[in-house]
């Protein structure tokens, strides 16, 4: 499953990550004794039946079966690959995939990334050194931008002229430039697609340059330019800022989404570092889901004007279907004339703030808007009202914010209304009946791997001599995972089943992982009886099969194995 990353880092990975925190994110928990519960994200369902562990490091659905780790839970829920997997719980932690760790899919990037690297490194030293940055600088100090936060978004200068980045970079580079986005091609001419232009580096979560955005100095259009689709970068996924974002908080309580990159610039210089920005285009669902996985509270900032009233109902829209529990998002509409950057310049961080005390939550901006050409006294306008509102509120998680809202809305109209509920988009898995394996008819050998994998520390007390001997089915397994915990006495049962190469035992221990088993403070002394049991169990056998034999046809072996069983 690993394919060349190396397991130490994944199981350090697995260690630093917390998957109640990790889960609580996206699903809202409840502690129910050592472990949480919720309903589960994966199946519909009224009485909660997903599980997850603390000390296991690991989640299970009695109802439906869905069962895995902190990297299988991203790829279940946010649909990563095991590459953006990993590569998430990386970027929350702070690590670094180690560059000799090759996905074993898919062509490889890094020449790409680190071409980006290049250029937005020359970029940046052209707006310092070229004669023609010159009224670009002017332009950043007039906006109140100081050289220190220039660089800490790695502000460049893309210089005048249709050929630099090939004059700079060569040939040889031509055919990667190309795939970055950064020259075009027309009638057999290669040309700079940015040029005489502010540079904006745009960062993926791990901190790589995947593209970049540009503003012309001066008359013309287009104002803002940014890198077309690439195999690296896509608009509709990507968010401008973020990663400085997490750079100064890990996880930040809010999140502010304006409009443009100096919006972002702007308020981070007056100590208001958790402002990002879409790329020019309308907010995602990709984007939200990247947002919310970063942070519960979100503001969403437009002008005030009808497109700005346009694009925040979009937005609304697009954040109905993820409005989970603990989940906010709110809208704040400037003064006519205003943008972040201007307020901010004008009115300083506690000007900023006052206005962000004003956005208003998505309840209210959902009913201002439906309701805004109806008049509420009318009968027939609040039968019109319920009939707009419905579709929209089916589209929320059923829980609590929903049926608040749809008491809003009866208390609107003045009747009750029936919210169809639509199937999560989720909802792939068969649900099953609930089963929990039971310690009464578990075979013996099988439980004791259940112990290993549910209480690792059982493996470091001593067991019985020779138990490794057992000729039964099951114990080369055990053996390994005893090692396992035995090499790392801090190892989790994530940790466990995650080690496992074989996709078809992974799943075996991963649902042993979960099965209920009466054990609390007595792990190891039930490890060590289960394996007395067998070692009984297969010393009478081996007594019986010996005695079947005729004494005239045993062999020399055998009379010793016979000897050796009545102690002689």
């Amino acid at each position: 499953m690993a394919g060349n990353i190396p397991q130490p880092f994944i199981d350090d990975l697995l260690q630093r990550v917390d998957i109640v925190e990790l889960i609580q994110g996206r699903v809202p928990l409840k502690k129910a004794g050592h472990e949480y519960q919720a309903c589960c994200p994966f199946h519909t369902e009224k009485t909660p039946s997903f599980t997850v562990s603390p000390k296991k490091q690991f989640y299970h659905c009695f109802g439906c079966g869905a069962h895995g780790s902190a990297i299988g839970f991203l790829m279940a829920y946010d649909r990563f690959s095991f590459p953006e997997a990993i590569e998430e719980l990386a970027t929350q932690q702070g690590l670094t995939i180690p560059r000799d760790a090759q996905f074993e899919t898919g062509p490889d990037r890094q020449p790409l990334y680190d071409l980006l690297t290049r250029v937005a490194a020359h970029y940046a030293q052209q707006l310092r050194a070229h004669p023609a940055a010159s009224h670009a600088i002017d332009y950043l100090k007039q906006r109140g931008l100081t050289g220190a936060i220039a660089a800490r978004y790695q502000l460049g200068f893309a210089p005048p002229g249709r050929d630099h980045l090939m004059r700079e970079f060569g040939s040889a580079y031509k055919d990667l430039l190309h795939e970055a986005g950064l020259i075009n091609q027309t009638d057999g001419r290669t040309y700079d697609r940015l040029r005489d232009r502010i540079v904006f580096p745009i960062r993926d979560g791990r901190g790589r340059v995947i593209g970049f955005g540009g503003r012309l100095i001066g008359a013309g259009k287009p104002k803002y330019l940014n890198s077309p689709e690439t195999p690296v970068f896509h608009k509709g996924q990507q968010v401008y800022g973020l990663y400085e974002v997490r750079q100064t908080h890990r996880q930040p309580d809010h999140l502010v989404v304006v409009e443009g990159y100096l919006d972002v610039i702007a308020l981070a210089q007056h100590g208001i570092d958790h402002a990002v920005a879409t790329l020019g285009t309308a907010t995602t669902s990709q984007h939200l889901h990247k947002l919310y996985r970063t942070s519960p509270r979100i503001t969403f900032c437009f002008d005030g004007d009808r497109a700005g009233r346009e694009a925040a109902w979009k937005a609304l829209q697009t954040s109905l279907p993820l409005m989970q529990s603990g989940r906010q998002a709110r809208f704040l509409f400037l003064p006519d004339g205003e943008d972040p950057d201007s307020l901010v310049r004008t009115q300083g961080a506690a000007g900023w703030e006052a206005q962000l005390a004003q956005a208003q939550p998505l309840s209210t901006c959902l009913f201002n808007h439906l309701e805004a050409d109806l008049d509420m006294r009318n009968l027939d306008d609040r039968a019109q009202l319920a009939e707009r509102a419905r579709p929209l509120l089916s589209q929320l998680p059923t829980g609590t914010y929903r049926t608040m809202l749809q008491q809003a809305l009866e208390q609107r109209v003045g009747v009750k209304t029936q919210i169809p509920v639509l199937r999560p988009e989720r909802t792939q898995r068969p649900v099953r009946r609930r089963h929990r394996v039971s310690t009464q008819t578990m075979p013996p050998m099988r439980k004791a791997v259940a112990l290993v994998l549910q209480h690792p520390q059982a493996a470091q007390h001593t067991l019985p001599d020779d138990w490794e001997q057992l000729r039964i089915a099951g114990v080369d397994t055990l053996q390994q995972l005893i090692t396992q915990a035995r090499q790392n006495p801090n190892i989790t049962s994530a940790q466990l089943v995650e080690q496992t190469e074989d996709p078809v035992l992974r799943d075996y221990l991963a649902r042993l992982a979960v099965a209920e088993l009466a054990v609390e403070d007595d792990a190891a002394a039930q490890l060590q009886g289960i394996l007395r049991q067998l070692l009984e169990t297969e010393h009478r056998q081996a007594h019986a099969d010996l005695l079947q034999i005729p004494p005239g046809q045993m062999t020399a072996t055998q009379k010793a194995a016979l000897r050796a069983l009545y102690g002689q």
